[in-house]
């Protein structure tokens, strides 16, 4: 079996209407609304990586925002792969080209959240942070009880870092 080829690339706002049909492809993921996807791949673009395949179709997305308290930090807000395209480590690559792009900006900790059920995102993240050398700590950041009525999975927070990048100049696009 051959695995395709994807360009790696910032997003733009040519994106957004994309983006939210392949959240909705991505189940459990929650939908925002397509005004929201357009704000990610617009002013949240520096962020954010897209993953295109070869017929130009958005095949993974990962968005994310620098806390305007910690700018030292990369939230990821949410991570979005293709049926396509799982099983083939599409999810680490843009994980990984993503932290050395912001790195080069400073950032030097990543975060996220994780409901304790969602084990495919917890060896992601854990398999970012061994290959970025970066230790990480956990805690409930929002719990089911108090923030969530009863009704959604308690949200774990991972930090990781401080990890240290070279600082090489970002590349365009990648081709994975």
């Amino acid at each position: 079996m051959s695995v395709p080829t994807v360009t790696l690339r910032r997003p733009t706002d040519g994106d957004g209407f994309s983006l939210h049909q392949l959240v909705a492809r991505c189940q459990p993921l929650d939908t925002n609304s397509v005004y929201c996807n357009l704000l990610q791949c617009s002013d949240f673009a520096d962020t954010a990586i897209a993953a295109e395949d070869a017929q130009g179709q958005l095949v993974g997305f990962i968005s994310g925002y620098r806390p305007p308290s910690r700018p030292d930090t990369l939230f990821v807000w949410q991570v979005a792969v293709d049926a396509s395209m799982r099983g083939q480590g599409l999810a680490l690559r843009m994980l990984l080209a993503l932290t050395e792009r912001v790195a080069a900006q400073g950032v030097r900790f990543m975060e996220t959240t994780i409901s304790p059920d969602n084990g495919a995102s917890q060896a992601l993240f854990k398999k970012a942070f061994a290959q970025l050398g970066a230790d990480y700590s956990t805690r409930t950041l929002f719990s089911r009880s108090e923030h969530f009525a009863g009704r959604h999975e308690d949200e774990v927070l991972y930090r990781a870092g401080p990890f240290d990048l070279p600082h090489s100049k970002e590349k365009s696009e990648e081709t994975a």
